[in-house]
């Protein structure tokens, strides 16, 4: 059986089994109740798509247009190109993070936790720490752009590459190594820190937090147009999605090549998360907090409904928060503190519910 020709993995299942198990069936194994039920589920994944939509064209119309009593030609585009950076972190990010999710078949486990942001700081520690801060501001924002993306590519497809490369390789392992990497850069991270001039550690605490109001034009076309072909390639593989969420053995047995399938996700996982990285800066909880929101609002396994559900609370929480932080609290402090401090606590509550039920 193909892959390609299922319209959700489900149908397969309810095929093999003639149906049974399906919540609402009548006591005869009617469709009546499965077609009433399905269809309720359906219309609330609509509402739910619509609802949020509109809410985040809500939300961007307020960031763009609240307190602006003159000036306009210079205010919109100003805030047009925060709320672009926004939405373009956004999206690879909560995307990202569903389908990290989906291969891992963990809901704790993020790109970010696995060691990428970690890589990111230690990257931009090792520049100033070796050419000095002056030097680095002088090198341009795009080169710097390219130097991050093109090392924090390599080297995770080398991890995951690698680790995936054989025909049976434990998903563990490659979890574990993730781990184990992330905390060996931060701690050489930290040693080149404590070792840096106090003058250059002040101008590398600025680089290290995610900022979206000092983005480049030139690579913020650069990132939306690879964030779009990705996620453009994502929605196409989302049945292939639906069937690996199933599990390796049910996955290979509706006849999808699993080991091709995860190598291609994979790379399009560590595409998204280096270009969203390197263009604004690490947000290590941000994925968590919105794929979890998402789960819970989707009320759906179907990544139709869960992918465009995470990048609509992305955008609608990054431009929501900015909109908060200007204008209600005076910037007074950066919003990637705000989503981390969120997330954190989201992960914590997470990890203390997983141990309870254990």
């Amino acid at each position: 059986m193909s892959a390609e020709v299922l319209q959700h993995p489900l149908d397969a299942v309810r095929a093999a089994t003639g149906g049974a198990g399906d919540a609402g069936a009548g006591p005869r194994g009617s469709s009546t109740g499965t077609t009433d039920a399905e269809r309720r589920r359906r219309r609330r994944e609509v509402l739910v798509l619509a609802g949020l939509a509109l809410l985040a064209l809500v939300v961007v119309a307020v960031y763009l247009t609240v307190n602006v009593r003159a000036g306009w030609a210079f205010v919109l585009p100003f805030r047009g190109r925060r709320v672009a950076a926004m939405a373009v972190v956004g999206v690879a990010v909560a995307v990202s993070t569903v389908v990290f999710q989906t291969l891992t078949a963990n809901r704790i486990l993020t790109p970010s936790i696995m060691g990428f942001d970690a890589l990111y700081q230690t990257i931009q520690t090792a520049l100033v720490f070796a050419l000095g801060g002056v030097a680095v501001a002088s090198i341009g924002a795009v080169p710097q752009f390219g130097v991050s993306v093109v090392v924090m590519l390599a080297a995770s497809l080398a991890l995951f590459l690698g680790l995936f490369g054989g025909a049976r390789r434990s998903l563990h392992l490659v979890l574990l190594v993730g781990v184990v990497l992330g905390t060996l850069l931060r701690s050489v991270t930290a040693l080149l820190q404590r070792v840096m001039d106090p003058s250059e550690f002040q101008v590398l605490q600025g680089r290290l937090f995610a900022s979206f109001s000092a983005v480049d034009e030139r690579l913020l076309v650069v990132a939306a147009v690879v964030v779009a072909a990705c996620t453009a390639v994502l929605w196409a593989l989302r049945r292939r999605l639906d069937v690996l969420a199933l599990g390796r053995e049910t996955a290979v047995t509706l006849g999808l090549d699993v080991r091709r399938t995860s190598l291609v996700l994979i790379a399009l996982v560590a595409v998204l998360v280096s270009v969203s990285t390197a263009l604004v800066g690490p947000i290590t909880f941000f994925g968590l907090l919105v794929a979890n929101l998402a789960y819970a609002l989707a009320g759906s396994h179907r990544h139709a409904v869960t992918l465009p559900t995470a990048a609509l609370l992305a955008v609608v929480t990054l431009v929501g928060g900015q909109a908060v932080l200007e204008h209600l609290l005076g910037q007074d402090t950066v919003l990637s503190v705000v989503v981390e401090f969120l997330g954190g606590i989201v992960f914590i509550g997470m990890l203390v519910a997983g141990s309870r039920r254990r």
